[in-house]
């Protein structure tokens, strides 16, 4: 750990749940997010920041095991008849188990989605009052930062919000009606909590998304809240500061992938992997602006890095912790000696990280019935996307095929525009997609066919299958037989 850090610091892991880089301090006109803002201020904002798969127990899994998800066992959802869990052996290097046995007093509120619980055991399970009434949860919190010990606590604060939500919006005067993203009836607010609407007219369409009223009119809700949940990061600052906390607490907010729209939640183009990303680390300079590429397999080994028990030569834990044996003809997975991720403490407070160049993404479920798997590489110029299951038509998670911003366009036909690309070339694909993220951000030009970058296509392919043998994909053995 290099830096001026604090010693074993409190530590806040604040995730809310299908959020893109939308913030003011992310160079939203409109949004308002001051709280983030003035954690920005405060902290490093990472302008580079993915989830290395866009779907919520996959993604949370990777956050608190360092390993990607094609690894270990969380393919796709943990609820209902999803039934995904993470293997047993991850336990060794958990992050909630590892702070717990670094003498941390461990707590979780709001939503979790990962299972089982020997991997995921926290000390503490905090009740939180309503699910969108996020500001409110901080008065569970209080007690942990007020108890009288020596002891550092390790808080995972997991919003709701801003998911799409079970109501839309009635009022609305089309006939396909926007999700209300977990907002109140229009004009109405949660108790005690001052609600922020937008209007639909002037907000800006991002280019991966359709300029139409049903789009404007969902992104308006979804506006609303993230708003709402960035008041929750501001009562949980006020908290600690009252608590007398915040000078050592270390505070890492970001997303689990992001925006729940057709287009970014459970792809893997740049909408569905980019997230909002800021850590206050006390001792280190705020203000900072940072382009490390780093992903969110980085994330446990970094707090574990903080708490001291980190080994970056080795990039596992100093201590690997014993795994509790299963019953006969259970499969706990496989022996788990190292992290995926590495930490990037010492790059917080500085603009540059040499070596953070390059991330890998992997999906392959989101519900049950959604088998698509997809693996990325992504360097700063390139994208090489390889969807196994090719020539399959891209399936959709229930709520996204819902959407009255997909359904607008889908019924206008396979030739409508859907941002920059098409209804039919969203839901129909390649087996490879190769994008120049600097000429075409927007991901609308494949040059997998290209011959003037076959060379750059062959690299890339090495590249990602070398990736896959070093994270134990599974699905590596797709490039011999398929």
């Amino acid at each position: 750990m290099g830096g001026v850090h604090a010693a074993r610091p409190n530590i806040v892991l604040f995730v809310t749940d299908d959020q893109s880089p939308i913030a003011g301090c992310y160079g939203s006109p409109v949004i308002r997010t001051p709280y983030l803002d003035q954690l920005a201020g405060e902290g490093t904002r990472f302008t580079e920041a993915f989830a290395t798969t866009a779907s919520c127990s996959a993604s949370r899994s990777v956050i608190l095991t360092g390993l990607h998800n094609h690894a270990n066992g969380q393919y796709g959802h943990v609820h209902d008849y999803h039934k995904f869990e993470t293997f047993q052996s991850c336990s060794s290097l958990s992050l909630p188990l590892q702070l717990k046995s670094l003498g941390y007093r461990t707590a979780h509120i709001g939503k979790l989605h990962v299972a089982p619980e020997s991997v995921y055991g926290f000390e503490r399970w905090l009740a939180s009052k309503g699910a969108h009434q996020t500001p409110d949860w901080v008065e569970a919190c209080e007690p942990l930062f007020n108890e009288k010990t020596e002891q550092p606590f390790f808080l995972c604060f997991w919003t709701n919000d801003p998911h799409r939500g079970a109501e839309d919006d009635l009022n609305a005067p089309e006939e396909l009606k926007p999700n209300r993203f977990g907002n109140p009836a229009t004009n109405e607010s949660y108790k005690g909590i001052e609600e922020v609407a937008y209007d639909p007219a002037v907000l800006p369409v991002p280019d991966f998304l359709p300029d139409t009223p049903e789009c404007r009119r969902e992104l308006a809700q979804y506006y609303q809240s993230v708003t709402r949940t960035d008041k929750a990061l501001g009562a949980l600052v006020a908290a600690l500061k009252k608590a007398g906390q915040y000078e050592n607490t270390m505070i890492v907010f970001t997303a689990d992938h992001g925006m729940a729209f057709p287009g970014a939640k459970t792809t893997v183009y740049e909408a569905g992997l980019r997230v909002p990303f800021v850590v206050k680390m006390p001792g280190v300079t705020g203000g900072v602006v940072n382009d490390a590429m780093i992903s969110h397999s980085d994330i446990t080994p970094t707090l574990l890095d903080a708490a001291g028990g980190y080994e970056a030569g080795k990039q596992a834990p100093m201590t690997l912790l014993p795994v509790t044996k299963l019953g006969r003809g259970e499969n706990p997975g496989p022996k788990f000696q190292r992290y995926h991720g590495r930490s990037w403490l010492d790059v917080l407070g500085k603009e540059h990280g040499a070596g953070w160049d390059s991330v890998m993404a992997s999906h392959t479920f989101h519900e049950i019935q959604m088998y698509y798997p997809m693996r990325a590489l992504r360097d700063r110029q390139f994208k090489l996307i390889w969807n196994i299951a090719a020539p399959l038509p891209y399936p959709f998670a229930s709520d996204l095929w819902a959407a009255s911003t997909w359904q607008a366009q889908y019924r206008k036909g396979l030739d409508a525009p859907y941002g920059k690309r098409t209804v039919g070339s969203y839901i129909q694909r390649p087996a490879f997609e190769l994008f120049d993220l600097k000429a075409d951000p927007a991901e609308s030009r494949n040059l997998v066919d290209d011959p003037n970058f076959r060379i750059q296509i062959d690299a890339m392919k090495k590249r990602l299958k070398a990736a896959q043998e070093e994270t134990s994909d599974p699905w590596v053995l797709k490039w011999q037989y398929e």
